[in-house]
């Protein structure tokens, strides 16, 4: 077993452990720094991959944006400790059903699928930021155009829909 199995099953371990905890725990905080960990975890999996571009993007939107807002949202929050969460007991067997069946799904496609392995050249791993940013800004500038444009309506309208009304109060 080489170094990088060794980080693999590290990586992925802390990954299943903590999004367990995030999804199993009572505790809203418990919950959202477990969730760190796993999004520090799917990082490092990704860099594993030789994904820079997709690990430094999670690290920057997810770690450093979204969740410090919710890690702030939830400790600006009155009810932090007592917080009733909603936790239904009727459900665990559609849900069960519907999880095991997408597992096997999944399962089946990856015993099945014969998966295309490109070894690295030289052993060294290839930047793929600047290959992504190049393809951003020639091949693919309509779609990424049009996607900023997207975001940026539903920004107004998060704003506008965030927005009390003086005449309410």
């Amino acid at each position: 077993m080489s170094l990088i199995d060794i980080l693999f099953y590290f990586f992925a371990t802390i990954a299943v452990v903590s999004a367990s905890i995030v999804v199993f725990s009572r505790n809203i905080i418990y919950s959202a720094f477990s969730l760190l960990f796993t999004f520090f975890a799917v990082a490092g999996l990704y860099v594993l991959l030789n994904a820079d571009f997709l690990a430094i993007t999670q690290l920057l939107i997810y770690v450093g944006g979204i969740l410090v807002l919710m890690l702030f949202g939830v400790m600006l929050t009155h009810k932090v400790v007592s917080v009733d969460m909603k936790t239904g007991t009727l459900k665990i067997l559609p849900a069960a059903l519907i999880t095991s069946m997408i597992a096997g799904t999944l399962i089946g496609i990856f015993t099945v699928t014969d998966w295309k392995v490109v070894p690295a050249q030289n052993g060294d791993p290839m930047p793929t930021a600047k290959a992504i940013g190049e393809m951003f800004m020639t091949t693919w500038l309509l779609p990424f155009e049009v996607a900023s444009v997207v975001l940026l309506v539903a920004l107004i309208g998060a704003a506008i829909l965030a927005r009390r009304n003086k005449e309410e109060k």
